[in-house]
């Protein structure tokens, strides 16, 4: 073991259960609420040889829990089971009336959500008054009411005391709890379930779930299956990709923007092909349209950026934009601004009579609580601490602003951008303590996320020895730094801010780096990919 993985386990708290988790320990599904209940009511369908609907979401966690929970039914001898998606421009999040529509017109006898549900109350209602009953799976905040559903399996219940490590679970992660649950009613053979790991893996990491206790269990499997996946099409995905490495990076950034591509600007019933297809040539048509589809996305949020900055953003505490831009990339422009001003940010286009915005934020602004302070000011809205989506009256929608930064005034909050600053897990002063055999122990603590997030050291009072613009127009950076041995390391910056190129060869910086992995010729080398620079005594950022 390497000196710098030795003092990373014990500065984090690792243990070899963390590094090395049993699946055997993972938690009994039946400690999720309603769990027996829908169990049951699935049993009773398959004996029935019933026509089950599932009813997913149009992002990566809602279509990766659609396949589990479809697969699952059908591995538990379900005959006669479909897959309904919404449409993020036509429908929105959550059940609807097509709902109902649907469920007349193919008789159908059981649905089953995933990723939704827990505030459709009066979808169900009326999917009851039609005798057909519904199982819901979901993980987002839960009402006051819950729905009258045979079940509403969802650890964020307020009304029962869930045990803490199923409350961070994805929708994709609790519709593969209800798989487990099948699996202990011996509705399927013992480990039949674990191919299934794989899109739990995505889902989890794509909604942004924290990477501990029972997701660092899921996960660490996850990573397992995906690397030998039997899913041709998911295969495909990843050769169109140029996923070269099944790690955190590859499937947050290059497979999770494509699966979420399709239901941003077209429909996520183009990822469900994707994953549900046997056929190698059919895979192949799908993924390369989904390759087309994310292209447009980039193509379309980079626009929207560059017209924002343009215009410029004010200087209110929230970040508050508008344009005529696509709505399935709004989400992603609040998140890319928030990241870049450090600030909460929504962003809007205008549709008729109304706006509709998605917003990001981090740190202690939560934006459920927000949009329930501006409750006056809009139509509808919800979402997470983090991230929602909302629709305001054109009529309303500068007050609904001055509302959302009156509100953060009142907080009175301070300094919110170290949630956002990169902190250092060890500082090094030798350079040579970073040997190439780090890079494969790191591989031990993937997959990273929340609570477990990618190792970062700190390179302290190193010297610029030389400094070159990289790309097409001189965007990225390239250091070669060496400590006071005279150990040399090379830095690299992505689309580096126009600050750090202020930076002079001989100049004496402190580094935040995480650790990347260079082959050229055949010969490894280990790099740095710079997160922060600052000169050794004034910031440059």
């Amino acid at each position: 073991m390497t000196k710098l993985f030795k003092k990373l386990l014990e500065k984090r708290g690792i243990s070899d259960a963390f590094l090395h988790p049993n699946y055997e320990e993972c938690a009994d599904p039946f400690l999720l609420p309603d769990m027996k209940q829908a169990v049951a009511r699935v049993k009773k369908a398959i004996k029935d040889k019933e026509k089950i609907l599932v009813y997913g979401d149009y992002d990566a966690d809602g279509v990766t829990a659609s396949v589990v929970m479809k697969e699952a039914l059908e591995m538990a001898g379900a005959s006669n089971v479909a897959v309904m998606l919404p449409n993020r421009f036509k429908d929105g999040y959550g059940m609807n009336d097509k709902v109902v529509e649907r469920v007349k017109k193919d008789k159908i006898d059981l649905v089953v959500t995933v990723d939704c549900g827990s505030g459709n109350a009066e979808i169900i209602e009326k999917l009851r008054d039609i005798s057909v009953d519904v199982i819901v799976s979901d993980h987002h905040e839960c009402p006051e009411e819950l729905p009258k559903a045979v079940a509403v399996v969802n650890p964020k219940r307020k009304d029962m005391d869930i045990l803490a490590e199923l409350k961070d679970l994805a929708g994709v992660g609790v519709a593969f709890k209800i798989a487990q649950a099948m699996q202990k009613e011996g509705m399927f053979v013992i480990g039949q379930e674990k191919w299934l790991l794989d899109l739990v893996l995505i889902g989890t990491i794509c909604d942004n779930m924290p990477m501990t206790l029972e997701n660092r269990r899921l996960c660490y499997y996850g990573m397992i299956v995906l690397k030998k996946t039997r899913r041709v099409g998911l295969r495909e995905l990843m050769r169109f990709a140029g996923v070269k490495t099944i790690n955190t990076d590859s499937i947050g950034f290059q497979i999770g923007p494509r699966i979420n591509a399709t239901g941003r600007i077209k429909s996520a019933e183009l990822a469900l092909e994707l994953f549900l297809t046997d056929s190698a040539p059919e895979a192949v048509k799908i993924a390369e349209k989904m390759e087309v589809l994310n292209l447009e996305r980039k193509q379309m949020q980079n626009a929207a950026l560059r017209e924002i900055r343009e215009e410029g953003v004010g200087k209110e505490h929230v970040i508050v934009v508008s344009g005529n831009w696509h709505e399935g990339v709004l989400g992603i422009i609040a998140g890319k601004l928030t990241e870049e001003y450090k600030r909460p940010s929504f962003a809007f286009t205008k549709f008729d009579d109304v706006y509709k915005g998605s917003g990001r934020s981090f740190g202690e602004f939560n934006l459920a609580q927000a949009l329930c302070e501006c409750q006056n000011t809009i139509s509808t809205g919800g979402g997470h601490a983090g991230a929602c989506g909302v629709k305001v009256p054109i009529s309303q929608f500068e007050n609904f602003k001055t509302e959302l930064n009156k509100y953060y005034d009142s907080l009175r909050l301070e300094n919110q951008e170290r949630f956002l600053s990169a902190k250092e897990d060890l500082i090094v002063h030798d350079l040579s303590d970073f040997e190439l055999e780090l890079i494969d122990e790191m591989e031990q603590l993937e997959p990273f996320g929340d609570k477990n997030e990618e190792p970062v050291f700190k390179l302290l009072n190193v010297e610029v020895r030389e400094l070159r613009k990289m790309g097409k127009n001189g965007e990225h950076l390239c250091l070669l730094v060496s400590d006071k041995q005279n150990n040399k390391m090379k830095l690299v910056a992505f689309y580096a801010p126009e600050k750090w190129f202020e930076i002079s060869e001989e100049d004496y910086v402190d580094v935040l780096v995480k650790l990347i992995e260079n082959e050229w010729n055949g010969i490894k080398t280990l790099e740095g990919r710079i997160e922060k620079i600052t000169l050794a005594e004034s910031e440059l950022i």
